[in-house]
């Protein structure tokens, strides 16, 4: 299944100032990191009839590592994929899914050296630059590859590499809210016969062919993808005579985050005591500072908000909309009944939250992710009363 389409670029620097000719380069800077949320809407195709249609949510955060002297970078780069398959484009928050990392380093110009293991990203040297100045109107091109994940499908270990030359050309220029772009098309298409029938008793591909055509408003200052908007077709063929048809587009766009400081903690905490909000606590966490609201209280054996935590996540709200970051907001259980129904009821609730926490306007449905993890990660002893109030609870993560 198509995950990503581009690997977007990063991240901050000091920059050139504009003009009608610039020099194109990613720019990095140690620990410089930012996150994108993209939309794949994407229909699949077998023996040329529709299996199913999806909208698939993806979330990439990246890192620069290590800045060598010729301005190429280490980055590392996680992964979110929800990967349920077809999901709706509903007015709810995007459920949290499958993670993964990689390891890279790209150069200024764009060009990836990474691990032929790696799976993402699936689109690799997407955009490269020349070395010279461009401006409107000049074209280029540029190798590229797709690393198609077949494990599915083939029982491919490795990501399938496929090569392809995109072609480039610099449209024109936009400004956007007082911010200047450089808005660039890339189009490329391939045809790959496989070298050999099956690798180690296991058959690959007889053929993969495809094409995407793509918008980029690249940001030159900064040096990095503000966002972006492309459309493919992917099409492989086995040797029993079996197709795949891969359809649809995508979106992604930059999301702005405040790093998380033992500062901001002590402030959002004060804050919280301020309100005088019973049972909220604030921690630092892997993924950002979580907000705990522990013992939250819905109607019996359901899903739907009690009025005291509804006021009570109005007022958490407030803080919240002092932060661009994205939002993630995890369900959590005491262990009480089956397993099954732990799960379910941890998804549900971390749902409503999430969905109260929309209408309140705190951030828009791409910017809040959901996951209920049941009982897995009590934060005391499930044998008495008090600490499973305390595991009956949900977080609100400030991502980073």
């Amino acid at each position: 299944m198509r995950k990503f389409f581009i690997f977007i670029g990063l991240l901050f620097s000091a920059a050139a100032l504009f003009s009608e000719s610039v020099v194109l380069r990613y720019k990095h800077n140690l620990n410089d990191a930012c996150s994108y949320v993209s939309k794949v809407y994407e229909d699949v195709y077998f023996d040329g009839k529709l299996n199913h249609r999806a909208v698939i949510g993806n979330r990439i955060s990246a890192r620069v590592t290590h800045v060598f002297e010729d301005g190429s970078a280490s980055i590392l780069a996680r992964y979110m994929v929800n990967q349920e398959g077809s999901v709706s484009d509903s007015d709810s928050a995007m459920t949290w899914g499958e993670e993964s990392e990689s390891i890279f380093i790209r150069r200024p110009t764009g060009e990836m050296e990474i691990g032929n293991s790696v799976f993402l990203p699936s689109v690799r040297n997407v955009p490269v630059f020349p070395t010279d100045a461009v401006k409107p109107g000049d074209t280029w091109s540029g190798r590229g590859i797709e690393a198609e994940d077949l494990r599915s499908s083939f029982n491919l270990e490795k990501p399938y590499l496929v090569p392809f030359i995109a072609n480039y050309k610099y449209l024109r220029d936009d400004e956007i809210d007082g911010r200047i772009f450089q808005v660039i098309s890339v189009s490329y298409s391939f045809y790959y016969e496989s070298p050999a029938k099956k690798v180690n008793d296991v058959y690959l591909p007889k053929y993969t062919q495809g094409n995407c055509t793509q918008i980029i408003w690249w940001d030159n200052e900064k040096g990095f993808i503000d966002h972006y908007s492309d459309n493919f077709r992917i099409e492989i063929m086995n040797y029993a005579g079996n197709s795949y048809i891969m359809v649809g587009n995508s979106e992604a766009q930059i999301t702005e985050f405040v790093p998380s400081t033992q500062e901001t903690l002590q402030k959002i905490q004060e804050t919280v005591d301020d309100l005088e909000l019973e049972d909220v606590s604030v921690k630092q966490t892997e993924k950002g500072l979580s907000i705990s609201i522990e013992n939250i209280q819905f109607m019996p054996d359901s899903a739907i908000l009690m009025e005291s935590e509804k006021v009570k996540l109005e007022k958490i709200a407030e803080i919240l909309k002092g932060f661009p970051n994205d939002l993630l907001i995890t369900g959590h259980c005491a262990e009480r009944g089956i397993e099954k129904n732990r799960q379910i009821i941890s998804e549900e609730r971390a749902t409503a939250v999430a969905d109260y926490l929309l209408h309140q306007n705190v951030r828009t449905k791409d910017r809040i992710f959901t996951k209920g993890l049941g009982s897995r990660e009590p934060v005391a002893p499930n044998t008495t009363e008090e600490g499973r109030k305390k595991n009956r609870r949900v977080e609100i993560i400030i991502l980073e």
